[in-house]
């Protein structure tokens, strides 16, 4: 069974779209781009593909042959199966993702991706050189264990990060009803936002339909302009910052813990998490905006997670 090293044959469409966008962000003045931004997310795009080369590729291969010798159904190479599978492995994204915001361990990879204060084309490249590997025994193993293919789940979760390059503008407004089902520029805004009404929401791959059903669905607001970024931004365009940046502080949070429960804490509770609560996780930094903004303000939020996009 073989399918096409998409991503490979995009490279080419990826750098031309990148010079279209910085024509039309010049002239319509709109969007930004930084010589040094977008450089250090090119970097980061290269080391992302390398990184695999380095055994971890072995590793994801060894564990999707495994699964696929017991696996549970004998799904045939069909039209309705790789549909199927993009569906499934659409699912499974938008929970990795989710997790991924959720406990530090696991975020302390995908910061990378959210690094940069700028929203264009090259941040979508912006990708971490460590985690793919957990990411994808944990979370894509149990497809291939289904029955599908390893080579499938591989083509369709290259499909759903293909798709996801293009939402990675300020170009591009409100697209409609088409956001009702799909993650659209605008969604992916949101999720890649400081504002505290933004934090934690829209974790949707291709299908926004899943935020929406799970209750993590926020609106972009035209009153409110997306602040991009992390909550402590790095101040540096050093790869080896931005992508180890977040394991330092674990490591250094380690050698403080007192006990295996603050430990545990630092390595798997949300980003912020300290034992006595001084630091400011996402949640608490929603908490006092609440305060400060009236319950009102909170029950918007909670209404934009379940409404339609307008």
């Amino acid at each position: 069974m073989e399918f096409p090293d998409i991503i490979a044959y995009a490279v080419p469409a990826f750098a031309l779209l990148v010079i279209v966008e910085i024509v039309a962000a010049r002239l319509l003045k709109r969007g930004r781009y930084e010589a040094r931004d977008s450089a250090a997310s090119l970097f980061m795009g290269f080391g992302s593909e390398i990184a695999p080369l380095l055994g971890g590729g072995a590793i994801v291969l060894a564990a999707f042959t495994a699964a696929y010798e017991y696996r549970l159904f004998e799904i045939p190479n069909a039209w309705w199966a790789v549909t199927l599978c993009f569906v499934l492995d659409d699912l499974r994204y938008y929970w990795w993702h989710r997790i991924s915001h959720e406990r530090r361990w696991f975020w302390a990879s995908h910061v990378v991706h959210h690094s940069s204060q700028h929203y264009n084309l090259t941040t979508a490249l912006r990708q971490t050189w460590t985690g793919q590997i957990l990411g994808a025994v944990l979370f894509k193993t149990p497809l291939v264990f289904l029955g599908f293919h390893p080579a499938m789940v591989l083509f369709v979760g290259a499909l759903n990060l293909l798709y996801q390059f293009w939402i990675h503008t300020e170009l591009i407004n409100r697209m409609g009803p088409f956001e009702w089902v799909f993650n659209t520029p605008s969604h992916h805004r949101v999720h890649h936002a400081t504002n505290p009404k933004y934090l934690d929401a829209n974790y949707a791959g291709t299908l926004i339909i899943w935020d929406r059903m799970f209750g993590t669905f926020v609106e972009e607001d035209a009153r409110e302009k997306p602040r991009f970024g992390i909550i402590k931004n790095l101040g540096t365009f050093n790869p080896l910052v931005i992508s180890f940046h977040e394991w330092i502080g674990i490591a250094k949070d380690l050698l403080s813990a007192k006990s295996l429960n603050e430990a545990l804490g630092y390595m798997f509770g949300p980003p912020g998490w300290s034992p006595d609560g001084s630091r400011l996780t996402s949640a608490k930094i929603k908490e006092r905006w609440v305060k400060v903004h009236g319950e009102r303000a909170g029950d918007a939020a909670q209404e934009g997670a379940v409404r339609p996009a307008e």
